[in-house]
């Protein structure tokens, strides 16, 4: 057998790339995979919570604390321009890969690379326009590599399993970003030295998947034809065939939609709603507050949702929850209140993503195009964090304050929950 005939041998429990996969991953492979993501979350997080809103800041020489934030908006907002394309565009080159080292693999190991690199450059940028181009960057990296991973649940995880690994992925997210804030407010203080080790860190964290993790290989026989016209058109998925899909896709765009409203800004409600003069260690108190409900929450009810076999309860259950915290911050705006705020939205969001991820993946129109289907999918977790600076900067000015924007929140959670309900292919 010639070395290029092994590599593209069958993996145990796999008939072929294309395949529905039917046998569990094994602990060191949930291991690996959960790491992967703490280093993508903390590479994306410390910055869109703290090095970002700081490094815009620095920049500016007036008082008027409200055009920092919608600076920070429009530089985030650009990046969301880029996850548009970039999420199925990536996703689309993966799903067509035949390298003998498998399809998702190259593209886990290229998008690190983009996104570590946009990081380390990132922090040495001086003008808006450098922050701008090099935060897009970023994130373009970050949507490359969140593309392909998320794309290899479909390829090789049972349905059975996929609320325990939505939850091995989204725990990650909290620890990630207290991780991230802990690094960079106390060891890595200068803006430099917080991008680099958030950098560095990312790439460390990805190599223990890029070794264990098996990667079928796609036979070129059933690679389909791909064109620039061919792509564009893929993006499209009609609503009107694939409803799930659609129905799914508003519910995710519209919670996170929520999350984003209600966290993104907190710095500046910290600074300048509240008036704190320790906001930066305030900031650091809530995000661990928050992580702890969101990793207790993620996992735990990742594992009933796969042993009850249903996923829209918790959808519902997620989206009262963070309504409720989103109203508590609009009315009774206290560090007090905002502490058992932070407590609720992370129990909210964590009984999300304790099933978002299993959901989008039980709705996907077609085996052949799995990495292109999530990468749309996706587009719904990183867009709303993306401009939701620039969405709540603009509700600030709007209100006049921050209490329009928590309002605001909580009813798109009420709309993100609703928005599930038409969903018939899973319960």
């Amino acid at each position: 057998m010639s070395t290029a005939d092994a590599t593209a041998a069958p993996v145990a429990g796999w008939t072929s790339a294309l395949a529905e996969p039917t046998r569990r991953v094994t602990a060191r492979w949930l291991t690996a995979f959960s790491t992967v993501w703490l280093g993508i979350w903390m590479a994306q997080l410390t910055p869109i919570q703290l090095l970002l809103p700081l490094q815009v800041d620095s920049l500016r020489h007036d008082t008027d604390w409200v055009r920092s934030v919608v600076a920070y908006g429009v530089v985030s907002g650009a990046a969301g321009v880029c996850t548009l394309l970039a999420y199925p565009l990536a996703g689309a080159a993966s799903d067509r890969t035949t390298s003998r080292w498998g399809r998702r693999r190259p593209w886990i190991a290229t998008g690190t690379a983009v996104f570590a690199v946009g990081l380390g450059v990132l922090g040495m940028q001086r003008t808006m326009l450098g922050i701008g181009v090099w935060w897009c960057v970023t994130i373009i990296g970050f949507c490359i590599t969140t593309a392909t991973l998320t794309a290899v649940i479909s390829d090789q995880v049972p349905v059975d399993q996929r609320g325990l690994v939505s939850g091995l992925v989204s725990a990650p997210q909290a620890i990630g970003t207290i991780l991230g804030l802990v690094l960079v407010t106390t060891l890595f203080t200068g803006l430099v030295a917080g991008y680099v080790v958030v950098a560095l860190l990312l790439v460390a964290l990805a190599v223990p998947l890029l070794l264990v993790m098996p990667d079928e290989v796609l036979p070129r026989d059933q690679r389909s034809r791909l064109s620039v016209a061919d792509v564009v058109r893929s993006l499209w998925i009609d609503p009107h065939e694939h409803p799930d899909f659609a129905w799914t896709l508003t519910g995710r765009v519209l919670v996170n939609i929520s999350n984003a409203l209600g966290t993104t800004l907190l710095l500046y409600f910290l600074e300048f709603g509240l008036n704190r003069t320790t906001a930066e260690d305030d900031l650091l108190v809530l995000t661990l507050v928050y992580m702890v409900f969101v990793v207790g929450a993620s996992v735990w009810l990742g594992r009933v949702s796969d042993r009850v076999g249903r996923r829209k309860p918790f959808v519902w259950m997620s989206s009262a929850i963070q309504g409720v915290a989103a109203l508590l911050l609009a009315f009774v705006p206290s560090y007090g209140v905002a502490l058992v705020a932070a407590g609720l939205l992370g129990l909210g969001y964590g009984c999300f993503l304790s099933v978002d991820q299993a959901l989008a993946t039980q709705v996907l129109p077609d085996p052949a195009s799995r990495g292109k289907d999530l990468g749309i999918m996706n587009i719904a977790v990183a867009l709303p964090q993306a401009v939701g600076p620039l969405l709540g900067a603009g509700l600030v000015v709007l209100f006049d304050g921050f209490s329009g924007l928590f309002v605001v929140a909580a009813l798109t959670a009420a709309l993100g929950a609703a928005a599930v309900a038409p969903v018939r292919g899973v319960r």
